[in-house]
């Protein structure tokens, strides 16, 4: 996501449920080369996520499309020779700032919804 964040900034995550995420909105997500297993349930309360959390690497990304949205072909090739012409449920499109050096749905396609950690709220610096 640079120039927007940096390695090593430290932010502030609010968890969000899918329908509340909205195009723009820049999310934390898990890393989907990481084969971590997720929990089944979500911890409930506050919880605090740093760098050597066990949850694994994680990835800033701003959201371009959520379920329900049309499908961004033009500006997404990896997802120009879907089927869908909406965003299916339970996925979002999301890209980094950086497009030429940032893995994203241009590289990737759909990311599930169920790897977002929450959206960002403020930004801590380095």
């Amino acid at each position: 996501m640079e120039p927007t964040f940096r390695s090593g900034d430290r932010v502030v995550v609010r968890r969000v449920r899918e329908r509340r995420l909205a195009p723009t909105a820049v999310v934390v997500v898990r890393d989907l080369h990481t084969r971590i297993p997720l929990p089944s349930v979500r911890p409930r309360g506050r919880r605090r996520l740093a760098a050597g959390d066990r949850s694994g690497p994680c990835l800033i990304k701003r959201v371009a499309a959520v379920p329900g949205d049309p499908v961004p072909r033009e500006t997404v090739p990896a997802l120009r020779d879907v089927p869908e012409t909406v965003v299916p449920a339970g996925r979002l499109v999301l890209l980094g700032d950086n497009e030429s050096a940032s893995y994203d749905s241009r590289e990737h396609g759909y990311f599930p919804t169920e790897q977002v950690l929450g959206r960002v709220v403020a930004r801590l610096g380095t």
